[in-house]
């Protein structure tokens, strides 16, 4: 899918339409020393189960794309909740 790589949209902090740049969110990584993290490694070592059982198979095709949106007039930055695609293109929309 083509996306601009500007829009206009509302702004929760300015409280009006302004000007967004759009990016795609890519996490960031995963701290190895997060509580999480030292869980997870302690259920997974030994000679148990894995957590969660291997998947044999894909049900789904796609990743769902974060965008990442930021005002340029005040920098307030938002994610758009993902969206279903297969590819995404970030395009410069001439008007």
């Amino acid at each position: 899918m083509r996306f601009p790589k500007r829009m206009r949209t509302y702004c929760p902090r300015c409280n009006t339409h302004t000007e967004h740049s759009v990016s795609v969110y890519k996490h960031g990584k995963r701290r190895s020393m997060a509580e999480g993290q030292r869980r997870y490694e302690r259920k997974q070592e030994g000679y148990g189960s894995k957590r969660r059982p291997e998947q044999k198979r894909f049900a789904k095709t796609t990743k769902k794309v974060v965008l990442k949106i930021a005002c340029q007039s005040c920098g307030y930055k938002r994610h758009i909740l993902g969206i279903r695609l297969k590819k995404i293109e970030l395009i410069e929309v001439v008007r």
